[in-house]
């Protein structure tokens, strides 16, 4: 039989591993969540930077665009 001081030390030594484990398993929570916000926070960019680089080609394809068919300058 163990003596009463290792039984409390056992316990004690249990108490504190389930803390660190609850402790571990809220923080793991809040990473997943914040990795699942930064991830769509990325997919919401790309898109977005997508819209702008498909504006830029057509703003480009304008600028470079046949100059004849460009109006004359308000000077003419």
């Amino acid at each position: 039989m163990e003596p009463a001081g290792a039984d409390d030390a056992l316990e004690k030594r249990l108490v504190e591993l389930e803390t660190r484990l609850a402790f571990q398993e809220h923080a793991i929570a809040e990473l997943s969540e914040e990795l699942a916000q930064a991830r769509l926070e990325r997919a919401r960019s790309e898109e977005l930077l997508q819209a702008v680089l498909a504006d830029l080609r057509g703003l480009r394809g304008a600028l470079y665009a046949d100059p004849a068919s460009e109006p004359p300058p308000p000077h003419y």
